[in-house]
């Protein structure tokens, strides 16, 4: 077998990795030899895509706000001196400081950047509300549009058919301030929600969880190691029907949970493992963009090291096992919907485990707080359960009864 680029024979080893790879998913992609050094001084966005039928040509890799805090500026001055023009935010982020900041780091740039914003639309909200929260974005935005508003962390199918939300888009739409309306998602009914969008033309933009360790294909190629399957076979599926519909697809949760355990005694050939996982994203032809949370400039050009690629390298899978290995039993799949009927009480078991992931993977617990405040049925029930229903309802063996009462306890008001 020959590489179509060099026409060189390709050796035994490299024909094993594009083996491997393709059970990754990336096996009619480019397969690069090797990485470039991790983090690189002055690393810049090296592609724009085209966010689907909205035009906007957006930096491959992008800035995500939810843990930006009061005056780290010099986090976003950095990103857009490296390139990144998309900036995402949420009126719930460090209860509103994530969006001042943008606002005051990016005063004067606003023709050099697109911002996008979201509020939690629930199925009874009023066009009226949902108004005065992007007014309010607005302001600490400092801009009098934003470029996509998202109904935010979407569950349930009710908050898209609430008619009030159709209303209110259409009118700050008319008004001029949003130009594109999204929805983000990653947890429960997670498919449905995303159909329904798809289906009723509801979005222009879908912000959707997606990694390695959410699509099937992964794990076909490893199933001699690993005795347990990925619960999200659907969502490649979506992924194309939003590409087929002229939609944008940005992906999130892009590191699986984050670094549960340190990747860098295992980091090899210039490859980390945020990159690697990046990569894998990029390789999609469904996926347009990432967004990756910022807190440094040394992360933002780390996290650059990756942009520009459509392909895997071959230092990448040694990485992604490994971590699927490490972690794959002890990490929710948001959204793959093993738990959602388990609780009788209806604890929204997979959005009280991702409030976890947050305090506990990310060590962001002003995030977590403000997550699991918003959920409308948390785990407090856990608390006097002894019947334990949720027991053995995760096919991935995660041990629900013993995480979701001290995740009230740890995150509760």
């Amino acid at each position: 077998m020959k590489d179509a680029k060099s026409d060189k024979p390709l050796g035994r080893r490299e024909l094993l990795q594009r083996g491997a790879l393709a059970g990754l998913g990336m096996g009619l992609l480019p397969l690069r030899a090797s990485a470039q050094p991790a983090a690189r001084a002055g690393a810049k966005v090296q592609r724009y895509v085209t966010l689907g039928r909205t035009g906007m040509q957006v930096s491959d890799i992008s800035f995500g706000g939810s843990r930006l805090g009061a005056g780290e500026g010099d986090v976003v001055r950095h990103a857009l001196d490296r390139g990144i023009n998309y900036f995402d935010i949420a009126d719930s982020y460090r209860g509103g400081d994530s969006e001042t900041t943008v606002g005051e780091a990016l005063r004067g740039k606003r023709d050099r950047v697109y911002l996008a914003s979201k509020t939690y639309a629930s199925p009874g909200d009023h066009r009226d509300s949902m108004m005065r929260s992007l007014e309010q974005s607005l302001r600490r935005l400092r801009t009098d549009y934003v470029d996509v508003y998202f109904n935010h962390a979407v569950n349930e199918v009710e908050r898209l058919k609430n008619p009030e939300w159709h209303e209110f888009t259409a009118r700050a739409k008319q008004q001029g301030k949003i130009r594109f309306v999204g929805m983000s998602g990653h947890a429960g009914r997670l498919i449905q929600c995303l159909d329904y969008a798809l289906d009723t033309n509801g979005v222009d933009v879908i912000l959707v969880a997606y990694n390695f360790g959410q699509d099937p294909a992964f794990y076909q190629g490893l199933t001699r190691s690993f005795d347990f399957i990925a619960r999200q076979p659907d969502l490649p599926r979506v992924l194309q029907k939003a590409k087929a519909k002229g939609v944008g697809v940005i992906a999130m949760k892009t590191l699986m949970g984050a670094r549960l355990n340190d990747m860098r005694p295992f980091e090899k050939g210039g490859a980390t493992f945020a990159q690697a996982a990046f990569r894998w994203v990029l390789s999609g032809r469904n996926v347009d963009a990432l967004i990756i949370s910022m807190t440094s400039g040394n992360t933002i050009d780390e996290y650059l090291g990756a942009s520009g690629w459509q392909s895997a390298a071959s230092d990448d899978l040694p990485l992604l096992q490994r971590y699927a290995k490490m972690n794959g039993a002890s990490q929710c799949r948001h959204g793959c919907q093993d738990c959602l009927s388990a609780c009788p009480n209806g604890v929204q078991i997979g959005e009280v485990l991702r409030t976890r992931m947050y305090a506990v993977d990310y060590g962001d617990m002003t995030l977590a707080q403000s997550e699991y405040a918003m959920l409308s049925h948390n785990a407090a029930p856990c608390l006097t359960c002894a019947a334990q229903p949720c027991r053995s309802a995760c096919s991935h063996g995660l041990p629900i009864e013993r995480l979701t009462a001290p995740t009230h306890r740890m995150l509760k008001s």
